[in-house]
C-alpha cells in the first residue's frame, strides 16, 4: 500500500520549510532512513530521511515552501496507483507557480537561457548562492535532473570564473534575506524588546591557560580550548545559580535542570548557535570533541535541527578576533548570554608591587524580567572564581 510522505515538524515552532532539491527521482527505489530530499528551515538546511521503503512513485512538491503536514511525495510498490489525499501542494508553491507562469507570458525573453531558449532550471539554493556570489546562472551547465542547476554547479562556476570579473562600478548589490537571516532578524528584534542590563568582570586566566596546555598534551586529538574550559565552568556555575539557566516564555520563567550551553558560531550562512547538551556532565575533553563537531558542521552547512535545539544559555566569544570587550545580544527565549573578550596581559597590583597577568573580560547580558542584578552578579562572581580556580568545577 502506498505511503504518503508528509513534511515533518523538525523543531518546536516550525510551521513550514522550503524543499531545496530531491535526492531521488520518480521511479527510483527508496529505503527507509535513506536521505530523500534537502529541506531549508529557518535554522538549517538539512537532508531529511525517508520514513518508508519502496519506489518513489510521485513527487507532489518538486521545490518551494511547504507547510508542515503537507503531502510532498508518495512511496509504494512499482506500478501501484497513486492517490494523494487533500491538496498535495502548499499555497506558496501554487502561488509561485502562477506568478512564474504569468511572468513567462509577459516577459519570455528574460527567462530564456543561452542556447536553450527556455526558463533557467535551478534549485532555490543554487539561485541564492548565485545571487550572493555574483555567478551568472546562464553561464552554467546544470548537472541535476533534466539539466537543472544545483548548488554544486554554482560553486564550480565560481571557481572557474575569471578573477577579473567584478561588480560594475556604482552598482548596488541587493541580497535577499535567507531563511536563517530572517530568523536572526526576527529573534534579535525580539531581544531588543527585552529590558536588559549588563554586568562586567575580569578574570585572571593564568590557571586556565596552564590547564589548557596540559589538556592538549593529554588529548592531542581533541585540542581543548579556552572556550571548552569556559563552557564547562559556566555549566557548573549554572547548576549553582539555576535562575540564570532559564527561558522567559509567555510571562513565565522556565528553569531547566541541565546546562545546555550554546556556542555562537559565525558560519557562512549566518550566525548560528549549536548546543552542547548537558555540559555539566561532560569532561573538558568531551566538550572539546562535541564543540569541534558542531563548529565543523556549522561551517559546512550540515547542522541538524537537533544540534540547535534545547539551549538554555549562550557563550559568544570574539577573543580570537582581538576584541577586548563587547556586549552580546540576548538569544531569546534564554534569559542570559555571556560575551567573552580576548585574553591579554594586563598590569595589576599584587603584594604591593606591579605584575602582569593574562586577563579576560566577561560581560553578562541579563533579561531583567527574569533575573535581578544581585542574581546575575552572584552568577558572574562564581564564574570568575571558578575560572581562577578551575579545579573547583572539575
Amino acid at each position: 500500500m502506498a505511503t504518503e510522505i508528509k513534511l515533518p515538524r523538525l523543531g518546536q515552532g516550525m510551521e513550514s520549510g522550503t524543499i531545496v532539491k530531491w535526492l531521488k527521482a520518480e521511479g527510483e527505489s527508496v529505503e527507509k532512513g535513506e536521505p530523500l530530499y534537502e529541506l531549508d528551515t529557518d535554522k538549517v538546511t538539512q537532508e531529511v530521511e525517508a520514513d518508508a521503503s519502496g519506489v518513489l512513485l510521485k513527487i507532489a512538491v518538486p521545490e518551494g515552501e511547504v507547510e508542515v503536514g503537507t503531502t510532498i511525495a508518495v512511496v509504494g510498490e512499482q506500478g501501484e496507483e497513486v492517490s494523494i489525499s487533500g491538496n498535495g501542494k502548499s499555497a506558496a508553491p501554487e502561488k509561485a507557480k502562477a506568478e512564474t507562469a504569468k511572468t513567462e507570458q509577459a516577459v519570455p525573453t528574460q527567462l530564456s537561457t543561452a542556447g536553450q531558449g527556455g526558463r533557467i532550471r535551478a534549485s532555490p539554493l543554487a539561485r541564492r548562492l548565485a545571487r550572493e556570489r555574483g555567478v551568472d546562472l546562464e553561464s552554467l551547465q546544470g548537472s541535476g535532473p533534466d539539466g537543472r542547476i544545483v548548488a554544486e554547479d554554482v560553486e564550480r562556476g565560481q571557481a572557474s570564473a575569471p578573477a577579473a570579473a567584478q561588480v560594475p562600478a556604482r552598482q548596488v548589490e541587493v541580497r535577499q534575506l535567507t531563511s536563517i537571516r530572517k530568523t536572526i532578524a526576527r529573534r534579535l528584534t525580539q531581544a531588543w524588546e527585552a529590558p536588559v542590563f549588563q554586568l562586567v568582570l575580569s578574570a585572571d586566566m593564568t590557571r586556565v591557560l596552564g590547564l589548557v596546555e596540559q589538556l592538549r598534551e593529554r588529548h592531542p586529538d581533541e585540542r581543548p580550548t579556552v572556550t571548552d574550559v569556559l563552557t564547562r565552568v559556566a555549566a557548573a556555575a549554572l547548576m549553582q545559580h539555576r535562575d540564570v539557566n532559564a527561558h522567559f516564555v509567555d510571562n513565565e520563567i522556565r528553569i531547566y535542570p541541565t546546562a545546555n550551553v550554546g556556542i555562537a558560531v559565525a558560519a557562512p550562512q549566518g550566525l548560528v548557535v549549536p548546543v552542547v547538551q548537558s555540559a555539566e556532565r561532560l569532561t573538558i575533553a568531551e566538550i572539546a570533541r562535541a564543540r569541534a563537531g558542531l563548529v565543523q558542521r556549522a561551517r559546512d552547512n550540515k547542522l541538524q535541527q537537533a544540534d540547535l535545539d534545547g539551549g538554555t544559555f549562550t557563550i559568544s566569544n570574539l577573543g580570537m578576533f582581538g576584541i577586548e570587550q563587547f556586549v552580546a545580544v540576548l538569544n531569546p527565549p534564554q534569559v542570559a548570554i555571556l560575551a567573552v573578550g580576548a585574553t591579554e596581559d594586563r598590569v595589576v597590583a599584587r603584594d604591593g608591587a606591579f605584575a602582569t597577568q593574562p586577563t579576560m573580560t566577561l560581560t553578562l547580558t541579563c533579561d531583567h524580567r527574569a533575573i535581578d542584578g544581585a542574581v546575575g552578579a552572584d552568577f558572574l562572581r562564581t564564574l570568575k572564581e571558578t575560572l581562577e580556580q578551575p579545579a573547583l568545577a572539575l
